[in-house]
């Protein structure tokens, strides 16, 4: 589930801290590195419980209203379409969501206004209140208003992102991400899957786990080596001025261009370019992507860079 990029971003983070820091060392680093990983994780299996307790709310709702002295004729018959929504049901029985709830007991127990004003945000929609208006039910139409729900309203929440603030400095950046993950997780839910719908894995496969590892751990040991590269070919810069973020960007990229032959040069550049526009200055991008260039040629050069595998072998820039 994690992606590369979330995983060089991580590491980028915590390059920072650990070099920032007098009393870190690599294993306590690495240590926080992977609890990081798993609080991405965490909010996976957050996130997914949060549709439960919305549409918990809309049947207490409707109970309320049930209990009325008076009540409407619509207090009387009311539209359980959402309350009943196929999909929300199947997440409710996961097997693979309860045991993770069970373990990490994750809970929306202490955000009650949250869960109102998303069901108050939620229901006053269009594409809501079609879907509630709609007499025809099946289980790709209640499969595609949840993925609406959480791609164009939980996800442009305020409140959402104050509330997971407040519970972890682990989940500032990452509801987005994790939210594409939740719908890439719901569209791939079968009816006929039942508890049984897969979820993702928190890797893709091992190799991300010792990516992730390894890149981390070296970019730690040749750091003073790669700071040195760096300064060689930023002939045009003034270096003092040059800010702490962009040499560790510079630094991370040449790793992994020198460390995993698989990752074509293209790739490191591309994504550490758009970790860039995100994280440093805004001149940044353009002054990585000019020195991440030569400095990548110059390695080829020295054989230093190697690519290998299917499509790699001869690779130029």
């Amino acid at each position: 589930m994690i992606s590369r990029r979330i995983l060089r971003i991580k590491i980028i983070q915590l390059l920072y801290t650990y070099f920032q820091s007098d009393d870190n060392t690599l294993n306590k680093s690495e240590k926080e590195l992977f609890f990081s990983i798993q609080k991405t994780y965490d909010l996976y299996h957050y996130l997914l419980l949060l549709i439960i307790e919305i549409a918990d709310y809309a049947g207490l709702r409707i109970e309320i209203a049930l209990q009325k002295k008076i009540p409407t004729r619509e207090d009387l018959n009311p539209n359980t379409k959402f309350v009943d929504n196929l999909i929300i049901q199947q997440i409710r029985i996961n097997k693979q969501l309860n045991q993770y709830l069970s373990k990490t007991r994750l809970s929306w127990v202490n955000s009650p206004e949250l869960i109102k004003k998303l069901h108050n945000r939620i229901r006053m929609t269009s594409f809501f209140k079609e879907y509630m208006e709609d007499g025809d039910r099946n289980y790709e139409k209640d499969k595609k208003v949840i993925i609406e729900i959480y791609t164009s309203e939980i996800i442009n929440s305020e409140n959402l992102y104050q509330t997971l603030e407040e519970q972890s400095i682990y989940w500032n950046d990452e509801v987005e991400f994790v939210i594409s993950m939740i719908a890439k997780t719901l569209k791939g839910f079968r009816e006929k899957d039942g508890e049984n719908a897969s979820l993702m894995p928190l890797f893709k496969n091992e190799d991300d786990r010792i990516y992730a590892r390894d890149l981390f751990r070296k970019a730690v040991l040749h750091k003073d080596d790669y700071r040195k590269l760096v300064e060689s070919f930023a002939e045009n810069w003034d270096v003092e001025r040059i800010a702490f973020m962009d040499f560790l960007i510079l630094e991370t990229a040449i790793t992994e261009a020198v460390e995993f032959s698989s990752i074509p040069t293209r790739v490191t550049i591309n994504e550490y370019l758009e970790i860039a526009k995100s994280y440093s200055t805004e001149k940044s991008s353009v002054f990585i992507n000019g020195l991440l260039d030569k400095i990548f040629k110059h390695l080829k050069e020295e054989q230093k860079i190697v690519k290998t595998g299917r499509g790699l072998i001869g690779e130029s820039e």
